[in-house]
């Protein structure tokens, strides 16, 4: 704030005009005045202490500013805290000793849902474990753009005692009971394929002198997992951990409960519930034995022990309460399925030349229209573009306003029309890998469907090993599982039958990103460490880059991916 800016707030009363005291009953302004705070007649804490006394212009100037940690706040009365900066003079402590849960509930009541407010929102920061959920499901929760979390690692840990997510197929017992064999046979093929590629692996890598034994296993059983997850279903049972603020934790619980899977609507309620509900609190038993030992000397101050310190806490009883499954979601998924449907009906699935497609810049309207289409169908990038330009310029529009007929008032609009980067990558790679790359949130990415129609990734080692014959005739089967489970006539039948799917199997996914983003993420999954599916695409980005951008291609700094690679390196 400038000097002018500062005066201004901190003006006299014209009736005194050399006193700094302001008038009691003037409004206090939008930022906190250390003048305000220092005239407080609360008595200041050992913090406050320590700050100068503005009593004098000099010791105005001398004022240093006070930086500290909050800790042990229940997220929604941090959120009610921070917002009150610029509603009110108080301090954070000041605030925090004022506040009560039912202020905070009433505030936010009042400014978040009537008021609209949303940003407040941003400031209640909420931890969620997720526990026994599909890969598939797993992939749909960290689909949100501004989600932070980390999810159970297909390189450091066996799946094979997770078994598998079953879906509801009502009275089709002919359809579960294909179901169970087919991941039953996956993971014991999982097992099988993981003993022999360890032991290929130690064959024919060397263990070091200094090396000890346990980790010269360790790191060749991880190098193994990573050829075999190629071979575990999407129904694979995984877990997750989230820390997310309470706007986008209501965005992404009302975008599951909105979704075509019921296993994901379900997941969507729990998300509620757990972020309305009780929480899990860690230190409950020891806090128990606590209380416990204070009663025995008081009775009476134990009473209030407990009430204190075993109090049931809801980390957004109010922010989240009121997400419901989205109707401009799930009405425009409709009609923009059709509509997909419809454009692409005599259009065969292209074979694809390249795994990464660097796209060509084209009018805005073109690649809005095209990109709401593109997670509907299975189509490429390049081959949707040309069957809206040869649709014309009306039904381009047309396409367009089914993505906004249905917004609502406080909606925001779809992915699709995030539009415009300059870079833009039609991709086309395993499941599995994509698992990797999707965690890039600094880029705009527009998934398609789960399908076999794509094919599948085999890595080179299988058939080093002497297991490609045996990989093949796996991937085969599951493939001819999947069809019959997705032609079953019962609800949601394709939508079961993609939990079958491998790994292994290819997807489509459109990454829109800036420079900076491009270099990052070609340099960063290009190093030896990494998994050679994604190693691949993220060369394959670089070099699609460099040949349409030759003068940028010294400013990347990628690992070549066919140097060999040391094993042991992790």
């Amino acid at each position: 704030m400038s000097q002018t800016a500062t005066n201004l707030l901190m003006m006299p009363k014209p009736s005194d005009k050399n006193s700094l005291t302001p008038e009691k009953d003037a409004p206090g302004p939008g930022h906190r005045s250390p003048l305000r705070a220092a005239n407080s007649e609360k008595t200041p804490d050992a913090g406050e202490s320590a700050r100068a006394t503005y009593d004098s212009p000099a010791a105005h100037s001398e004022a240093s500013t006070e930086v500290f940690a909050v800790f042990g706040v229940e997220p929604e009365i941090q959120a009610y805290a921070m917002a009150k900066y610029s509603r009110s003079a108080l301090s954070m402590k000041e605030s925090l000793r004022e506040i009560s849960t039912q202020k905070a509930e009433k505030f936010l009541n009042t400014f978040y849902f009537q008021y609209g407010h949303r940003s407040i929102a941003d400031l209640a920061h909420i931890a969620l474990a997720v526990e026994r959920l599909s890969i598939l499901a797993a992939i749909e929760v960290a689909d949100e753009q501004r989600w932070d979390g980390q999810e159970r690692s297909t390189r450091y840990q066996d799946f094979k005692k997770s078994r598998y997510y079953v879906p509801d197929f009502g009275s089709d017992e002919e359809a579960r009971n294909l179901y169970r064999e087919t991941l039953d046979f996956l993971f014991a093929e999982y097992e099988a394929l993981s003993a022999h590629m360890t032991e290929y692996l130690i064959s024919i890598t060397p263990k070091p002198s200094d090396m000890k034994q346990e980790a010269y296993e360790r790191t060749l059983k991880a190098r193994a997992f990573d050829i075999t997850r190629y071979l575990l279903p999407l129904a694979t049972n995984t877990s997750l951990g989230e820390i997310v603020n309470a706007r986008t934790l209501e965005t992404q619980v009302a975008h599951l409960l909105s979704h075509t899977h019921k296993e994901i609507r379900v997941l969507g309620e729990s998300l509620k519930k757990a972020a309305t509900g009780a929480a899990y609190n860690v230190n409950a038993d020891s806090l128990r034995e606590l209380v416990a030992q204070i009663r025995a000397v008081s009775p009476e101050l134990g009473a209030r022990a407990e009430q204190e310190l075993l109090k049931e806490v809801r980390v957004a009883p109010t922010l989240v309460k009121y997400a419901d499954p989205n109707a401009y979601e799930m009405g425009t998924r409709r009609e923009l399925r059709q509509a997909a449907r419809e454009l692409m009906a005599d259009e065969p699935l292209a074979p694809s030349k390249a795994i990464v497609d660097l796209l060509d810049e084209e009018p805005l309207e073109v690649e809005i229209a095209t990109t709401l289409l593109y997670e509907h169908c299975h189509h490429s990038y390049r081959q949707i573009r040309q069957a809206v330009q040869v649709a014309g310029e009306r039904r381009r529009r047309e396409i367009i306003d089914l993505g906004l007929r249905h917004r609502g008032k406080h909606d925001e609009m779809l992915r699709g029309f995030r539009a415009g980067q300059q870079f833009r990558f039609d991709i086309l790679m395993d499941t599995g890998g994509f698992r990797d790359m999707h965690r890039h949130r600094r880029c705009i990415q527009v998934m398609q469907g789960f399908t076999t129609q794509h094919g599948y990734e085999m890595l080179l080692d299988v058939e080093d090993a002497g297991m490609r014959s045996r990989f093949d005739a796996v991937m085969q089967r599951v493939q001819t599982a999947v069809e019959k489970l997705a032609a079953r006539k019962t609800p949601e039948a394709e939508e079961n039958s993609q939990y079958a799917i491998p790994l292994a199997f290819r997807k489509r996914a459109l990454f829109k990103m800036d420079f900076a983003e491009a270099v990052y993420i070609s340099e960063l999954r290009t190093t030896p460490a990494g998994h050679v599916s994604y190693r691949n695409v993220a060369y394959a980005m670089y070099e699609a880059v460099a040949r349409k951008y030759p003068a940028l291609a010294k400013y990347f700094r990628v690992h070549d991916v066919t140097a060999p690679v040391d094993l042991l390196q992790r």
